[in-house]
């Protein structure tokens, strides 16, 4: 099967300006080699500390940050070559859902306003067409028709959140990217919005990159799960072959973080020393060999090599064979 979308070689520096009149000095290497496949009508999730570059690469990949360097493939197309005019069309398939449902949403805009803008603005809808299918997305989401006459700030968290999937929706993407989308909502509300994000999905058959911290929403989520240390991918793999076999040392370390709610179950947690290392600088060689409980000699020489240690699992370490 064709990907949906490729990623290869992904990278994306920022420089850090310093001095009087902001002369560039060193970058910040926030994503720096990353490579994934997403294919039709899966959910691919994405998990790493702050800082590790998920966010990041979620823009990137729709180009609201261009890259530093990389190749970005969508249906067999480097969406990096295409002429502003064909890379206008193409936004219609790839949408975002924010993190923070506040600052996402415009607060002078009715949610109607907000739901339709799209439809508008490649001209898809216009008058009662526009009203009726606003309606029906806000319906798609679990609001109300009449909702579509509010502003944001008289909606709830989740609500608000809702109203962010709906604008997502709105031009039949085939791919979206759910940056942390339940990250600032109440835990009660944040299996509502999972679920209905599970439920459009079957209902329509897009692809998500679903980018969140936590494991067990991740794990909930996804087809196939990505960990990111540093702006790097450290292990790829199926969900359920990620969860019950980690290879990667940082990948056991953050499982062994994850709660388990049964207080008869002891579960040995794995401390890692010292703190993340800085992106402007980072660790020669493997960059989590400062903090690995698994390092060798090499690993502070020697960058590893992103490689299938099993069938569709991928392992950057020099500890995994």
């Amino acid at each position: 099967m064709q990907p949906l979308l490729e990623v290869k070689n992904l990278t994306k520096y920022f420089p850090v300006k310093k001095g009087l009149f902001g002369r560039a000095g060193s970058v910040v290497k926030a994503v720096d080699g990353v490579n994934f496949k997403i294919y039709p009508g899966e959910t691919m999730g994405l998990v790493g500390e702050s800082g590790c570059g998920k966010s990041t690469t979620g823009r990137v990949i729709l180009r609201l940050l261009e890259p530093t360097a990389g190749e970005i493939y969508f249906k067999g197309k480097n969406i990096l070559n295409l002429p502003n005019e064909e890379m206008r069309r193409l936004r219609q398939k790839m949408q975002i859902i924010f993190q923070d449902p506040y600052a996402s949403l415009n607060p002078r805009m009715t949610v109607g306003q907000i739901v339709g803008e799209p439809l508008k603005v490649f001209g898809l809808a216009s008058g009662a067409e526009l009203e009726k299918r606003v309606q029906k997305l806000l319906e798609y989401v679990g609001l109300a028709g009449y909702h579509a006459r509010r502003y944001p700030h008289e909606f709830s968290g989740g609500q608000r959140q809702r109203v962010g999937i709906a604008r997502a929706l709105a031009l039949n993407p085939e791919l979206i990217i759910c940056d942390e989308p339940v990250s600032a909502l109440d835990v009660s509300i944040q299996s509502q919005v999972l679920n209905l994000l599970k439920d459009l999905q079957r209902e329509f058959n897009f692809a998500y990159l679903f980018i969140a911290h936590g494991l067990n929403v991740v794990k909930h989520m996804s087809d196939r799960v990505g960990v990111m240390y540093l702006g790097q991918m450290v292990e790829l793999a199926d969900a359920k072959e990620l969860y019950s076999t980690p290879l990667h040392p940082y990948t056991q370390a953050l499982l062994s973080a994850v709660p388990v709610p049964d207080p008869k179950v002891k579960k040995k947690r794995i401390i890692l020393k010292g703190d993340v290392p800085s992106p402007v600088n980072p660790p020669s060689g493997c960059r989590f060999h400062t903090r690995c409980f698994k390092c060798l000699d090499i690993c502070s020489r020697q960058q590893p090599e992103f490689k299938e240690v099993k069938p569709n699992h991928w392992v950057a370490c020099h500890a995994v064979q």
